[in-house]
């Protein structure tokens, strides 16, 4: 039959709708592999095929397993080791990400689709042939241990790589499917105790790398593990675990330790009963019901429970003790490490609960927060003008939610540890949106601009989760926002302090604002300001830290 006659015979919304098919095939082929041809390497369980970038001159393999699917039987359980394959296994685009909500409007996820399917990696790597000893980034995804994805464009890992870095982001289970603990789950586990099946992950991700690396051209004993929020919260909790503190050389924390009162680990009685009131509230149902569910039953019923997450455990196994016992007996990883947060984490109005910055309410919101310690905490924190209090609610806002509980980690290292520790404060203001019919919400991402919205407020720093993009050399790939050439210097001087990092545990080289690290006996530690013109200084503001150290109960 001719070709004329064929698609005289068809149905013309069929041939339509074939085109269309195959426009859109072709536009995300190309885009992914335009400039790409195929590449393989062996690894433990067998041999995987990725990508060859001939614009970057970089590979890329997306996708790898590094543990068992943890579903049926395995859902709530230690991840498990690969199985190996026979043939060739394409890795050349990024798997399931975790069974998730839409919670933060800031994620941009580039996976393919969602599924409790999701323990799998990514690696960016320089190498050339015969080339070996490179440096490892292990970077882990924040969101509340809720939400996130290592596939998201903030992480990419090809800026990060083309500084001679192998670079690896890795997903772990999130919310009821990778922190509930439960009395029955503990009493089946070999290690009998149960949650923290996120960090479990995370653990597992660290051993395959250590296993794997050098596949890539990456050395296993240079592995330098890094992550912002939860991630970060995930990297303090990894230098103390005696499950991971040997797999890694060196790590970074962008805002947040696991240390009270930010998602600091709670005692396994705890953390088993909220898992027990969680299964009777949704229908007394047992632990073999529930792994006989759906993803779907599942994660109905968390939705329904109004729950954000299940907390992470002490559980004798992953964690013995709190972070700062652990570090306080020198028993967490002996290594270099780079911490700090953002100058605005969160707005003032967290803390005025809405109203006006005026000084009467102000007063009234530090003496209903302090009841005993509000004459200290008013000297801490001036207010003497609309502007002043704007400052101090933004600051108390902050230390209260994130900045004081890694500065505690800071703190922690530098006096229980001979390593060189580092410390920076965050503070470049974001440029303007593209799009003008949008804002900047309050807690990441964007909102339409509506008329009975009330006007977000002016930013006067720079808000949590905003130095993602410019510490992995990720500007151009976040269309959201007019970046100018100050932006871009930012970002070059960020990433190049890290990437020294990753290879020296050194931020330090000719050309950049020199960086001191912080000693132990130091009473006023430095810290580097990172803006568009960096430069380190004596802090400022310590004393409000060493104030909630003991409002907190950590010193």
């Amino acid at each position: 039959m001719k070709t004329s006659q064929i698609t005289k015979s068809m149905n013309f919304n069929t041939v339509g709708l074939l085109i269309l098919a195959f426009v859109l095939f072709m536009k995300t082929s190309t885009g992914q592999t335009n400039n790409c041809f195929p590449v393989q390497t062996k690894i433990e369980n067998g041999t995987i095929e990725g990508l060859y970038d001939t614009k970057t001159s970089l590979q890329l393999y997306l996708g790898i397993p590094f543990a068992q699917p943890p579903v049926n039987e395995l859902r709530w359980k230690s991840p498990q080791p690969v199985k190996n394959w026979d043939g060739i296994k394409e890795t050349k685009k990024f798997g399931p990400r975790a069974v998730q909500g839409s919670v933060f409007g800031d994620m941009n996820p580039r996976s393919n689709g969602i599924s409790e399917d999701c323990l799998y990696l990514n690696v960016w790597t320089p190498a050339k042939r015969n080339i070996t000893g490179l440096p490892v980034l292990v970077y882990f995804y924040g969101g509340g241990f809720v939400a996130g994805d290592g596939s998201e464009p903030r992480y990419d890992g090809a800026s990060m790589a083309s500084k001679g870095i192998v670079t690896v982001t890795a997903n772990y289970r999130l919310n009821i499917f990778g922190f509930l603990a439960h009395p029955e789950l503990s009493a089946e586990a070999p290690y009998k105790s149960s949650g923290n099946y996120g960090f479990l992950d995370q653990t597992a991700a660290l051993k395959w790398v250590r296993k794997n690396i050098g596949s890539f051209g990456g050395d296993p004993s240079k592995i330098t593990i890094a992550g912002e929020s939860a991630g970060s919260i995930a990297v303090s909790s990894l230098m103390a675990s005696p499950l991971s503190k040997d797999l890694i050389a060196g790590a970074i924390g962008e805002s947040g330790a696991g240390i009270n009162p930010t998602m600091a680990p709670v005692p396994l009685a705890e953390a088993e009963k909220q898992g027990l009131e969680f299964a009777t509230k949704a229908g007394n149902y047992t632990i073999k019901q529930l792994r006989s569910m759906s993803t779907l039953e599942i994660f109905e019923l968390y939705n329904e429970s109004k729950r954000f997450g299940f907390p992470t455990v002490i559980d004798s196994y992953f964690l013995p003790k709190s972070l700062p016992e652990i570090f306080k007996a020198r028993e967490q990883a002996q290594i270099p490490i780079l911490v700090g947060w953002n100058s605005a984490e969160i707005p003032g109005m967290a803390f005025m609960y809405g109203k006006p910055y005026t000084e009467e309410n102000f007063l009234s919101r530090v003496k209903e927060t302090y009841p005993q310690d509000f004459e200290e905490v008013l000297r801490l924190y001036p207010h003497s003008s609309e502007k002043e209090i704007e400052l101090s609610a933004t600051a108390l806002a902050s230390d209260r939610f994130i900045a004081y509980s890694t500065w505690k980690w800071f703190d922690l290292q530098r006096k229980n540890s001979t390593q060189r520790v580092y410390r920076y404060l965050y503070s470049k203001l974001r440029p303007s949106l593209v799009d003008q019919t949008l804002s900047a919400g309050l807690a990441g991402g964007t909102v339409k601009k509506e008329n009975s919205q009330p006007k977000m407020p002016e930013p006067i720093g720079a808000p949590h989760a905003c130095e993602i993009e410019y510490c992995m050399g990720n500007l151009s790939l976040i269309k959201e926002y007019a970046w100018t050439k100050e932006d871009y210097k930012v970002s070059e001087t960020m990433e190049s302090f890290f990437a020294n990092f990753i290879k020296t545990g050194n931020p330090n080289q000719a050309g950049l604002a020199e960086w001191p690290a912080a000693v132990s006996n130091d009473s006023n530690p430095p810290v580097m300001i990172i803006d568009t013109e960096s430069k380190a200084l004596k802090a400022e503001n310590d004393h409000r830290f060493l104030f909630h150290d003991k409002y907190y109960k950590n010193n």
